[in-house]
């Protein structure tokens, strides 16, 4: 009975990273040989333009963002600028000046919901600028974000962090600038989670 309780107390303070069985080549690739990130570091690849990435930002992400505030871990979202021809590269640039002008929580969920739910997708940059007025942001602000060298920098930052995470498509999460996550490997967000979570601890 006593080592019964002790086996049962040890499985109670092992580490869930420890207790899991993912695989290389099943649930994760490593795509990059070299050191990973300085500090544990989540980046999830989306676009707005993809309906899977509209689904986890509802449904996923904030749940996914405190479990990794909880561990102390760094979440990034990165959009990629494969999807939606020439308006992919635009809304790159598009969340690159969210992110300068801080509003990017104001921003997202409207431009989500204007391509999947209105079904208004925005067809020029002038529609997509119309937006950020219509959420608040001084048009002149806008306009000279949209021209500053911090955003372009960014933008192109992004456009090579994607061509680096070898995507085929997205949402897509990559750990420590190392380890591609295989969504598909996974049966439920807190399986996701778990995987996740075991990779910012791998070395």
């Amino acid at each position: 009975m006593k080592k019964l309780m002790a086996c049962a107390l040890a499985l109670m303070l092992t580490p869930l990273a420890a207790l899991a069985d993912f695989k290389e080549g099943v649930n994760y690739e490593v795509i990059n040989q070299g050191e990973g990130s300085a500090k544990p570091t989540v980046t999830e690849y989306f676009s707005f333009f993809c309906g899977h990435c509209n689904t986890f930002e509802k449904g996923y992400v904030p749940r996914l963002k405190g479990e990794l505030k909880d561990a102390d871990v760094v979440f990034k979202q990165n959009h990629v600028d494969f999807i939606g021809r020439e308006m992919g590269v635009a809304m790159t640039k598009a969340y690159a000046i969210a992110i300068q002008l801080g509003v990017t929580e104001k921003v997202k969920p409207v431009l989500f919901s204007r391509i999947h739910d209105e079904k208004k997708a925005p067809r020029t940059p002038k529609e997509i600028r119309d937006v950020f007025i219509a959420t608040g942001v001084n048009p002149a602000d806008y306009d000279k974000a949209a021209e500053s060298f911090m955003v372009k920098t960014m933008a192109s930052q992004m456009a090579r962090s994607t061509q680096n995470a070898k995507l085929t498509g997205v949402p897509t999460f990559v750990v420590n600038d190392k380890y591609r996550v295989n969504t598909q490997s996974v049966k439920s967000f807190d399986e996701l989670s778990e995987l996740i979570l075991y990779l910012t601890q791998k070395d």
